[in-house]
């Protein structure tokens, strides 16, 4: 949704802030995605950076997704900073999150408008590289959002630290199994770098601190929806069910909100809910109710509106002041049932609309 400490990102929670990382909640929809725009009327024709007047930025923020929770709660950021800087922000993004070439199409297509900058959350490390290395030629600076990418004609990533993410995640699982038992991981799509890193993270850390805890099963893919992930628990569970119909694992990870949403229903339809130790990431509503029902343990959860907003702001700074931006770690933190009464915990899994 890259060290170990439970609470990653304790200053990033004083922003308003929200739960996953990739995922559309079902597998219908059309794929020509939603747009929309915010902040003051604005000239769409693209200048270098230095001495821009905000009344003259049009910022596209292009996520990975348009209908899931995580990507509405960037869209809230990237509105607030557009509001905050007077500058106008047109979002749209794919209807599902493996259309990569509507997403480059989007991409293409806002350097065709000459807006000014794209934040940009790319699907594919790989595919996106050419039309980011077209915007760079084009003059149009790219801020890098949530997931990496193999270029390094970026201005700036500004993302969780994916890796330690999942990372906290294996800490926190092997804490729940005292150090020893069968666990699977159901990954979620290869060539996304921001699941890719919390799925290495999570493992390496698992084999590096617990040599009690076995892998049993890694390799299926939850793929890119709700309905795809829950298939693919399915698909994956049945391979452990036992002849009594108990489920011979002790513990499951999920290295996003579709992955973890899509693996709940299929513990919850199997009565196998609260029976195994489940730790997943982000917090759409649904799994912020798993959590207190107890189907799900614990949620690394993310700060999508920190990430849309710091993403609009770094690269406006850039356009007006030619000040070049630093990385920046929007941060994840360790959510649990306990935890969920404290205020700030509260905000960070249900950002104010």
């Amino acid at each position: 949704m890259r060290a170990t400490k439970y609470l990653v990102i304790a200053a990033a929670i004083g922003f308003t802030i929200a739960g996953c990382g990739s995922g559309d909640k079902s597998d219908t929809g059309t794929t020509t995605g939603t747009t929309s725009t915010s902040g003051t009327t604005a000239a769409t024709t693209s200048t270098g950076g230095g001495g821009t007047s905000a009344s003259d930025i049009t910022i596209a923020v292009i996520p990975k997704g348009s209908t899931h929770d995580y990507w509405k709660h960037v869209k809230m950021g990237a509105d607030q900073a557009a509001s905050e800087l007077g500058v106008k922000v047109d979002f749209e993004g794919p209807e599902k999150e493996d259309d990569k070439q509507s997403q480059i199409n989007m991409v293409e297509n806002m350097i065709s408008k000459k807006v000014k900058g794209i934040v940009l959350a790319p699907l594919d490390n790989k595919a996106l590289v050419k039309p980011i290395e077209e915007a760079a030629a084009a003059n149009i600076p790219v801020v890098i959002i949530d997931s990496g990418v193999d270029t390094k004609k970026i201005l700036a990533m500004v993302s969780t630290d994916n890796y330690k993410g999942g990372q906290v995640d294996a800490d926190e699982l092997i804490r729940l199994l005292n150090g020893k038992g069968n666990i699977a991981v159901l990954r979620y799509e290869k060539g996304s770098a921001s699941t890719d890193a919390r799925e290495k993270g999570f493992e390496d850390e698992i084999k590096a601190k617990a040599p009690n805890i076995k892998i049993v099963s890694d390799t299926t893919e939850a793929g890119a929806t709700r309905d795809s992930a829950q298939r693919a628990a399915e698909n994956m569970l049945a391979a452990f069910r036992k002849p009594d119909g108990s489920l011979g694992l002790d513990g499951i990870f999920c290295p996003n909100e579709s992955s973890t949403f899509g693996m709940m229903k299929v513990l919850e339809e199997n009565k196998w809910a609260g029976k195994v130790k489940f730790v997943g990431f982000d917090a759409a509503p649904e799994l912020v109710d798993g959590l207190n029902k107890g189907e799900i343990d614990a949620l690394v959860v993310q700060n999508p509106v920190k990430m849309g907003h710091d993403g609009v702001k770094v690269l406006v700074d850039y356009i007006k002041n030619g000040t070049k931006p630093q990385d920046e770690d929007t941060g994840a933190t360790l959510v649990t049932k306990a935890k969920l009464s404290d205020p700030e915990i509260a905000k960070l899994v249900a950002p104010a609309q």
